[in-house]
């Protein structure tokens, strides 16, 4: 039998194809090009699937009806009735297995093109001063642990160290496949509640840092960026490398003068390798810019269970007394922090896929 989850997306889908019959019909929509090919489509993309269900469940019908009259008959009608049970059962078994095959399909085809790229993921420390720039440094080794355990390839690019250890701000590189597709649901605020060491009396303080995660372009991707439009600037890197990085301007900081995008690169020792990573951080923000204003566009935006990746909503809470981590999105609680904080994601990963492929038979089209 089908699942009363899938059941509800599936009449969803019904009753929204069945909608669209009606818009292909009207004559102002068969006027407007656009919208016509627009419906046309969405039309024929729900077509098969509807098609499936609608068998499906007069089948189901069928079913219940025969199991009812078997104890009403003689044998003989019986032994009919048990063949014709069977049979509406494989058929049903068959059907529920193409159904599948189908939603499969559609959630691969609509998969965001860049999920199989790498990334550029961002950790800044939010609010909580010292104790921020101490969470932004256990979760920059928790995704280093991440992506070591997954053979991923990690770079860092900036960071900017807090007074007394982790970061204010650091930025990284993770090259392989399917990356972001893993990794754009960590997009969002990362709360912190604990006991710092510094706290004498043993009060529970509460930090938070923001991640941001942006898919890295492909180079035959056409983002334009005018020359004109950057200010290149360059100064003595304090990153890692020996004394050659302190004593030459290596490191580059680009602004993009039209957004006010600003980023840097500091990590290599050649001016002109940092130049050319700092410019793919650039491509990778001024995409993620231009999606953020589209969504922003819509009229309808879809309250899903992930989240937008807004860096105000709080995503997740990493509590340490009680050895909890929370993902609000999804309601799911794990007592296995230190496992969780050690790079072992994929628990929490996961679940956030599967539900998100649940929400997109909503959103196929």
């Amino acid at each position: 039998m089908i699942k009363n989850n899938v059941r509800y997306y599936l009449n969803k889908l019904e009753k929204k194809f069945y909608n669209l019959s009606i818009l292909l019909s009207k004559i102002e929509i068969i006027y407007k090009k656009d919208k016509y090919i627009k419906y046309s489509r969405e039309y024929s993309n729900l077509e098969k699937l509807v098609h499936l269900w609608k068998t499906y469940k007069t089948l189901e019908v069928e079913l219940i009806y025969n199991k009812k009259i078997y104890n009403e008959n003689d044998l003989d009608l019986r032994n009919l009735i048990n063949e014709e049970i069977k049979n509406i059962t494989s058929k049903l078994f068959n059907l529920k297995l193409n159904i599948k095959d189908v939603i499969n399909y559609i959630k691969n085809y609509n998969k965001e093109k860049e999920d199989k790229n790498g990334v550029f993921l961002e950790i800044r420390a939010g609010t909580g001063g010292v104790e921020a720039a101490l969470f932004a440094g256990d979760l920059f080794r928790m995704y280093y642990k991440y992506a070591e355990k997954n053979k991923w390839q990690i770079e860092v690019i900036s960071f900017n160290s807090g007074e007394y250890g982790g970061f204010k701000e650091i930025i990284l590189r993770i090259k392989g496949y399917g990356i972001y597709g893993k990794l754009k649901f960590e997009s969002g605020t990362h709360r912190v509640q604990r006991i710092p060491d510094t706290e004498s009396i043993g009060r529970i303080h509460t930090s938070a840092c923001t991640v941001v995660v942006m898919a890295e372009i492909k180079k035959d991707l056409n983002i334009k960026i005018n020359s004109v439009d950057l200010r290149i600037d360059t100064y003595r890197s304090s990153g890692a490398g020996g004394q050659h990085v302190n004593t030459t301007d290596s490191a580059v900081r680009i602004t993009h003068i039209p957004t006010n995008i600003v980023v840097e690169c500091q990590t290599e020792r050649s001016q002109h390798k940092n130049k050319s990573k700092a410019i793919l951080l650039l491509k990778a923000k001024l995409k993620q810019k231009y999606k953020d204003e589209f969504q922003k566009k819509q009229t309808k935006i879809r309250k899903s269970l992930i989240g937008s990746g807004d860096r105000s909503e709080r995503i997740r809470t990493y509590n340490y007394s009680q050895g909890r981590v929370t993902d609000h999105r999804i309601n799911l609680t794990l007592y296995d922090l230190n496992n969780i904080i050690s790079g072992n994601l994929d628990e929490i990963i996961n679940s956030l896929i599967n539900e998100f492929k649940s929400e997109q038979l909503m959103d196929i089209i």
